[in-house]
């Protein structure tokens, strides 16, 4: 287990928190107001490697480990959700490319989401098919040569911007022997003739990070753009998830740490009854609890995080630590805006802006009740 951060990690926990502060913060709330998509904001995070930060050299990553990613979302989280899921989000389609892709695939579409010019984005949910992943109904034939893909989802990050590059896309693509449906990914590049958008969602949080309908029309894709075996793409991405679940629960620790931050600061300038807020024992255990739960978290997502880096099972702690953090980040979030009052309800302040973030992190990468559906499993086998 972790008992502190490395050099290297401190140097990175001081400059994500130098970066977000300086060029995230003065911009958070109009791109909550407006639900804007931070360009500028991915740029910069690209060019100071943050985004490819455990991934191979070769392709233009950082080589760093997976903890010291964890440390990147959980600053970039502390001052906005949103931001730092479109640089999460990113990362699934960068692992299901780097962990299944040939070079030139790796060469093609993981290089670009790495460096900036593009963003990724993963399709697999569907109106009908959430924590069912096998029960997508998109369809892709083989034909002439090529894949001739059907169907439509719903909820995917990272849609509908300039930058949108590679979709990585989950279809069916016929029947295992036991009558089970086979599933395969594809990688669809961005403009490929009959890919088109429909709504784009309004959400309760992650306002700034771009999310669309998508539907595919008799769009033909390339032999060579199935991503890896052919029938192997539930596999992949739940393999794949996995990974994600500490990297959203990365996202949570962010914004219970925020909510602890706010609350403080915001308790020591405030006067009630003629006395400043941080002399009220109510709050003051407020604040304990948020601190407990934040120290808590952190030891359980850096653990998780540890265990992948050095290749040994981590499927368990990663359920248990997105639980953990995403639920204490729901509470922390509320608490941040009890404390704070009447102010705590208007979008002006991060507290308001980061309840309904809080919100998401326990639906995405697996809701809580999935989570806890893996975790009692793994105890009972």
């Amino acid at each position: 287990m972790l008992s502190s951060m490395s050099e290297e990690q401190e140097s990175i926990h001081a400059a994500v928190r130098r970066f977000a502060e300086a060029e995230i913060a003065p911009v958070s709330e109009a791109l909550w107001e407006k639900e804007l998509f931070p360009y500028e904001i991915w740029r910069k995070v690209c060019e100071l490697g943050f985004t490819g930060l455990p991934y191979p050299e070769a392709y233009g990553g950082g080589g760093g480990s997976w903890l010291s990613y964890v440390i990147v979302l959980e600053e970039l989280s502390r001052v906005d959700c949103a931001v730092a899921n479109s640089v999460m989000a990113n990362s699934t389609v960068a692992s299901l490319i780097n962990n299944f892709g040939t070079p030139a695939q790796k060469e093609q579409y993981l290089r670009p989401i790495l460096d900036g010019r593009k963003i990724g984005a993963i399709a697999l949910t569907e109106p009908n098919a959430g924590s069912d992943a096998a029960a997508i109904q998109t369809r892709a034939v083989e034909a002439r040569g090529q894949w001739v893909v059907n169907g439509s989802k719903i909820f995917i990050s990272n849609s509908g911007t300039d930058v949108t590059g590679p979709v990585v896309i989950a279809a069916i693509t016929g029947k295992r022997p036991d009558g089970r449906n086979e599933i395969s990914n594809f990688i669809l590049p961005h403009g490929t003739p009959g890919f088109t958008y429909g709504r784009k969602l309004k959400k309760i949080g992650w306002r700034a990070s771009s999310a669309w309908e998508l539907f595919f029309a008799d769009c033909a894709l390339p032999r060579e753009n199935l991503l890896g075996e052919r029938g192997a793409g539930l596999r992949q991405t739940l393999a794949t998830i996995n990974t994600g679940r500490i990297l959203i629960g990365a996202l949570a620790l962010g914004i219970l740490q925020g909510s602890l931050d706010r609350s403080t600061a915001y308790v020591k300038e405030r006067k009630a009854f003629g006395k400043v807020l941080a002399s009220f024992q109510a709050l003051q255990f407020k604040l304990a609890d948020m601190a407990t739960h934040a120290h808590a978290a952190r030891l359980m997502l850096y653990h998780a995080a540890e265990l992948k880096d050095q290749g040994k099972p981590f499927d368990q702690e990663a359920s248990m630590a997105k639980l953990f953090a995403t639920e204490r980040a729901m509470e922390a979030a509320h608490q941040a805006i009890q404390i704070h009052g009447g102010y705590g309800i208007m979008s002006e302040y991060p507290v308001s802006r980061a309840f309904g973030d809080a919100k998401v992190l326990e639906i995405v990468e697996g809701t809580s009740e999935i989570q806890r559906m893996i975790i009692s499993r793994r105890l009972l086998a």
